[in-house]
């Protein structure tokens, strides 16, 4: 308990003394994240809005797919992406492989599923009359389309949630396409594991407070835009 104690206890000096190591990791692991979570939304809304609105063969095995991604096991994206980027790889040329956009390429396909699969589920909620009628008061076909997603904008708030959540705190398919180079490519979760193997505890479990506020901080943000959109609605008048 001890141990504990003194390793919470020098973790907070750290985080307070502004160590630029510490802040620098934490700028780097911003980065990255937030750009695959905003790729993520970029390639998994679409996806998701495709499958929720449009039936045709072979939709149920589209899905399917989709749901699957969700179980990625991270390590194994890592392996894909590495070998994609390798020299002997069909993006070698590339030179991204141990860059951050290597890291950042990885947590894309890592957070897009999370992205499809929670967008797919909230435009199949919302009724598909809506369209419908939309349609007949002369609104255009993606007049319509965009007055679904609007109806569906809380749940795809809970997709932008889902998708920072499986990348911030990933470190398996970062480490092998990253490398945890210092200065370089070295995040919270992969700089944690490194010193927790050398014995550098405080610094550790400052950079592990650090993780835990920002997915703190993220989910209290979207929580309260999702509770506060209820109340901005206009009440319903006779």
């Amino acid at each position: 308990m001890d141990v504990l104690v003194d390793a919470a206890r020098q973790a907070l000096a750290l985080l307070l003394s502004g160590d630029p190591y510490l802040w620098g990791i934490i700028a780097r692991s911003l980065q990255v994240s937030g750009s695959a979570v905003a790729l993520g939304l970029l390639v998994g809304i679409p996806i998701g809005t495709w499958l929720g609105l449009t039936r045709f063969p072979g939709r149920g095995i589209a899905v399917a797919l989709v749901n699957t991604g969700l179980a990625l096991p991270p390590v194994v994206v890592g392996l894909f992406v590495y070998l994609l980027l390798s020299r002997q790889g069909p993006f070698g040329e590339l030179g991204w492989l141990y860059t951050t956009s290597a890291m950042i390429a990885a947590q894309v396909v890592l957070a897009a599923p999370y992205v499809a699969a929670i967008t797919l589920a909230a435009v199949q909620a919302v009724p598909p009359e809506l369209r419908l009628q939309a349609r007949a008061l002369g609104a255009g076909r993606w007049q319509a389309l965009l007055l679904h997603l609007r109806e569906a904008r809380l749940s795809l708030m809970a997709a932008v949630a889902a998708g920072f959540g499986a990348v911030i705190s990933e470190v398996g398919a970062v480490m092998m396409v990253g490398g945890n180079v210092h200065g370089e490519t070295r995040v919270i979760t992969t700089a944690i594991v490194l010193e927790t193997r050398r014995g550098q505890f405080a610094t550790a479990m400052a950079l592990g407070l650090i993780l835990l506020a920002i997915a703190f901080a993220a989910n209290a943000f979207i929580t309260r835009v999702q509770q506060a959109a209820p109340r901005r609605r206009r009440p319903l008048t006779s």
